[in-house]
């Protein structure tokens, strides 16, 4: 399946939903610069959520969170994002979340991908066990 953009007046439903299904993935968070290049913030961390927040100049940030515990959290911020997409692999499972801003782009990939609803069978058979 092709990247696909999702529209801004979409993006706070479609961060709330990406997160419920994806909390606790193992995502690696890269920064990609033209100036700086790119660099790696975190790798297989799980995923804590992504937010939309309005600023006080009325544009929005997004706020990527990842990690196990309070002490191993990292937490990035997109100011003035412009665009976000999100690609699939052929089978319909997310692979990765693009992030563009006026300073540069934010890739949010996950250590594999696989259909939220696999994952979800997997989750139920083990709290049955």
């Amino acid at each position: 399946m092709p990247t696909q953009e999702i529209p801004t007046h979409e993006w706070e439903r479609f961060f709330n939903e990406f997160s419920r299904r994806h909390r606790g993935w193992l995502v690696t968070i890269e920064l990609l610069q033209s100036d700086l290049g790119d660099q790696i913030q975190a790798q297989d961390l799980p995923l804590e959520g992504i937010t939309l927040e309005a600023t006080e100049v009325g544009e929005y940030d997004i706020i990527i969170m990842a990690g196990a515990s309070p002490d191993a959290r990292i937490s990035h911020t997109v100011a003035m994002p412009r665009r976000v997409w999100v690609k699939q692999n052929d089978e319909g499972a997310d692979e990765a979340l693009e992030i563009e801003s006026f300073t540069g782009a934010v890739l949010v990939r996950f250590r594999s991908a696989v259909l939220s609803e696999a994952v979800d069978d997997i989750l139920a058979e083990k709290a049955k066990a």
